[in-house]
């Protein structure tokens, strides 16, 4: 077909076409490009087939030797006369679907995009409905080829008119009218946002260009969602590299001596800031949330003003633009050093009212992640009012009814401030609140557990009921339970109701646990729904294998009981035994035993006597005896089945030889190895197992021990317990994130269970103050010199585990030396008031448990100054004053406002410790 020579049509280039669009705009073609550009392009019908072809199997489609020209033929027919505009916008439509396979590398990709740029030049100026897909294809094939880069022509191309596009500038007559400017604008703002999710940082030297855009005559949202994601990006990218913002937020002002991009800060990024989906991480999970940039004054009020221009604005985008919008500025704002989440308190009063399910998670997931900094208490009751009284609307889809009750319970809970500062208490569903969103047997199943939980959080908070109530949550719950057993016990109702009856029962336990009030009505429910349906023994053991020991031991007595109350034949006696089996440890084996004795006779069929055996592999696991023995005698001689009297006398003869430690590990997982059947294979296998590194359980126990405030740098003090001899030991600590410097490892040079052990040290290094958790992993060497590792279980670094002292102020002056720590604070860090209980002992008690070496000021037993350094650059001041009979007001300041919340809660817990 390259050899028809037909011509090109009126109006196309060809290679040696003169360049006469200027220089940047057109370059020429590939070889094999202009070479295919001689073909004459194929016909809509043609390309109807084809396209079908493709879509419906593109893989079976790209193995036939036809498909190496589908990109070029594409390219080619773009820039046929003979082709409608609809018909190429579908050519288009498939290039974003499949670019991967239609230009698979990125040479490949690089000619797509000079092809599709080149086409776009000459276009006429006429209205056109290829610009924006042509762009689009463009930005699509770029990435999709792995082509983007500082040395891609296609690249230095592209790049340079999408941001003339975007800040609308003129470009030309080949752009067409301006009645269609402004949606190629949009569509060019699309395309730099999928540019920079790829490579974040790519338009950091662009912030201030585009932050001037915003504020003109142009597409709002398009601008605004991309000057959000660059500043994310930018402000997490920098505080990785520990630099400052460089002056990007001013119109004109780049780091990179006059270039718009900025591909260093994007390669950096492409190690370190993935694209993410929208998610709001807590201040535990790390580095998410946690930068350690600590901007300029000067720098600090730019970015205020660009967070509040972005918010300001904001109201002018789509709801789910809005939510978007939101996450990458919390999600970056929410660990800066000296900048406040007052920024968002506009937006939140307009946003308390919003009926938009996806501008409420935003609003609940800003309440979770600045918590009492930016609601108040006001701000919290009115949110949880309307989240009560959405939930009860009768029009309501079953998902967004599960959507208000999933933000019900998944409410965040602090202690919010008060109008004049105060702390006041934290908000709970109560009652009254509540009183239309108690569950019903109308409701559909996943409703149901939902409404139930929110019970249970209700019976868990209650703890003295309430005698005005009619009724109260306990008896409601009692009720709702009671009807969920008796529809489940009807012998001819769905199974359905039945597995939902399960889920409510595991959904009470895992909640009120501690509750016997609730739990021992259930227990006896369960007992009457065995005995009306055992052939549910599946979901009883499934019950029984995950819930505590509060429910799962009493309830395996009851079912014991039950079960060896009906010996004899029957056609639930195989239910029975294989309750029996899991329940066998929760009675006395003499009743077991004169069960499995009268049961005996009955098992005729296979099937019966493996279970009947399975309930003496029970026994033998958990106890033995001669009864047991005298059984597994008499079934070896009458059982029917071969293989049935087969393992009868294997167990027997288990239990005549060994003792019960080494039965039990018989009777377990077999670890065995297959045979081998050479000897030189298993010599062979014996040298590579010398040779490696081989995984096994852990040789130690590894906990925290009491810590000691000293040094320049919070140590943790580990306690170490050999469980066997090891010897060259390293312990390898790691942190996820980047909260904390890297950890170096601890040697120990031999461990013996029979002889004491010393105290290991590990200094922590943190980048920020925050709790987190260590991985830990051992290599040692055995008895028998094989190297072996080890996983651990992870160690809790908690907040009090950073506390360090001040350095000891001259003796009288330690009043001004706090007081000059105190208004250091201010302005730059935050002020709360906490309310912290006592207990049972008394304030004086407190702090010489917890706080005494980071006391400055004491007047006992009433009044405590307290100073706390929390690495590496923070602090923690309390004043503890007017003490109570329950508890004490401690007015909390400090330089950081991220501390705040992990100070509130650790205060809040000291009684508990």
């Amino acid at each position: 077909m390259v050899g028809t020579g037909r011509p090109l049509a009126a109006g196309k280039l060809s290679a040696s076409s003169p360049c006469v669009l200027g220089p940047g705009l057109y370059t020429p073609f590939r070889r094999d490009v202009t070479c295919l550009l001689t073909m004459g392009p194929l016909n809509r019908e043609a390309w109807a087939r084809r396209l079908a072809a493709f879509r419906a199997s593109p893989s079976t489609f790209m193995a036939r030797a036809e498909s190496e020209d589908l990109g070029l033929d594409l390219l080619s027919d773009l820039r046929s006369d003979k082709l409608s505009e609809q018909t190429k916008v579908s050519l288009l439509a498939l290039s974003l679907e499949y670019s991967d396979k239609l230009w698979p590398d990125a040479p490949a990709a690089e000619a797509a995009v000079t092809s599709l740029l080149d086409t776009l030049i000459l276009l006429p100026p006429r209205p056109s409905a290829l610009r924006r897909p042509l762009l689009l294809a463009a930005t699509t094939a770029l990435v999709a080829g792995g082509a983007l880069g500082p040395t891609s022509e296609a690249s230095c191309r592209l790049l340079p008119l999408l941001l003339r596009l975007a800040s609308g500038q003129d470009v030309g007559r080949a752009f067409g009218p301006t009645a269609e400017q402004h949606p190629l604008q949009a569509t060019a703002c699309e395309c730099l946002r999928e540019l920079e999710s790829c490579k974040p940082g790519l338009l950091g030297s662009s912030l201030g260009l585009l932050r001037s855009l915003l504020g003109q005559m142009g597409p709002v949202q398009p601008l605004s969602l991309l000057l959000a994601l660059v500043l994310h990006n930018t402000l997490v990218a920098q505080s990785r590299s520990g630099v400052g913002l460089q002056g990007l937020l001013v119109a004109g002002a780049s780091s990179t001596g006059g270039s718009r991009w900025d591909w260093t800060l994007a390669e950096e990024g492409d190690a370190h800031l993935q694209p993410q989906a929208p998610s709001w991480p807590t201040a535990e999970e790390g580095e998410c949330g946690l930068s350690i940039l600590e901007p300029s004054p000067e720098e600090a009020r730019e970015l205020r003003a660009a967070v509040a221009q972005l918010l300001d604005t904001s109201y002018l985008l789509t709801p789910v633009a809005q939510a978007h919008l939101l996450w990458l500025l919390g999600w970056a704002m929410r660990g800066l050093r000296g900048q406040l989440p007052m920024l968002f308190k506009p937006q939140l009063v307009r946003l308390l009212g919003t009926a938009q399910l996806t501008l409420l998670h935003s609003v609940l997931a800003l309440k979770a992640t600045f918590g009492e900094a930016l609601f108040t208490t006001q701000d919290e009751a009115l949110l949880l009012r309307r989240l009560t009284l959405a939930a009860q609307h009768p029009a309501l889809p079953s998902p967004t009814h599960l959507f208000y009750l999933h933000c019900l319970l998944s409410f965040p809970e602090n202690c919010p401030l008060g109008p004049e500062g105060e702390e006041a208490a934290p908000l709970l569903l109560g009652p009254q609140l509540c009183r239309g969103l108690m569950p019903s047997l109308l409701h559909d199943p996943m409703a149901l557990l939902a409404h139930l939980h929110l019970l249970c959080l209700l019976c868990a908070e209650d703890e003295e009921e309430d005698k005005g109530q009619a009724q109260s949550p306990r008896q409601f719950l009692v009720e709702l339970l009671t009807g969920l057993l008796q529809r489940a016990a009807l012998g001819d109702g769905p199974r359905a109701l039945a597995t939902l009856c399960f889920q409510a029962t595991y959904l009470t336990a895992s909640c009120l646990a501690g509750q016997p009030a609730i739990l021992t009505p259930l227990i006896h429910g369960l007992a009457q729904l065995y005995q009306a349906r055992p052939s549910l023994v599946p979901h009883f053991v499934d019950l029984l294998d995950r819930v505590g020991p509060e429910l799962g031991e009493p309830l395996r007595k009851v079912l014991w009981q039950e079960v060896v109350t009906r010996p004899g034949p029957g056609e639930a006696l195989g239910w029975h035994l294989q309750m029996l089996a899991e329940v066998a440890e929760g009675g006395a084996q003499s009743a077991t035993l004169s069960f499995l004795q009268a049961t005996a006779p009955h098992c005729t069929d296979w099937g019966l006597q493996q279970a009947l055996l399975q309930v003496c592999r029970a026994l033998l696991q958990t106890s033995g005896g001669d009864g047991l023995a005298d059984l597994l005698q008499m079934l070896a001689r009458q059982l029917e089945d071969p293989d049935g009297r087969d393992h009868a006398r294997l167990y027997y003869m288990l239990l005549a030889h060994l003792a019960s430690p080494k039965l039990g590990v018989a009777l377990g997982p077999s670890l065995a190895a297959p045979a081998l059947a050479s000897s030189l294979v298993a010599e062979n296998q014996g040298f590579a197992t010398t040779l490696m590194v081989q995984e096994t359980p852990a040789p130690i126990q590894l906990s925290v021990g009491r810590q000691k405030a000293r040094g320049p740098l919070p140590v943790l003090r580990l306690q170490v317990e050999a469980l066997e001899a090891v010897y060259s030991m390293e312990l390898r600590f790691c942190v996820k994130g980047q909260l904390y410097e890297p950890l170096e490892a601890i040697h120990i040079p031999c461990l013996c269970p029979d002889r004491p052990t010393h105290p290991l040290y590990l200094t922590l290094k943190p980048r920020r103050p925050a709790p987190t958790q260590l991985q830990v992993q051992a290599l040692y060497t055995t008895t028998t010199g094989l190297t072996c590792h080890a996983h651990l279980p992870p160690l809790s670094v908690n907040f009090a585990d950073l506390f360090l002292p001040f350095p000891q102020s001259p003796k009288g002056s330690e009043l001004s030396f706090f007081e000059e720590l105190w208004d250091s604070c201010l302005p730059k860090g935050v002020e709360s008031r906490v309310w912290c209980p006592l207990g049972s002992q008394g304030l004086e008690t407190l702090v010489s448990q917890h706080l005494e070496p980071f006391v400055v000021v004491a007047q006992p037993p009433t009044s405590y100054h307290i100073a706390v350094h929390l690495p590496p650059h923070s602090m923690l001041l309390l004043r503890l004053e007017a003490a109570q009979a329950d508890g004490v007001p401690v007015a909390i300041r400090t330089d950081d406002w991220a501390v705040l919340p992990m100070a509130g809660d650790y205060l809040r817990g000291l009684a508990a410790c």
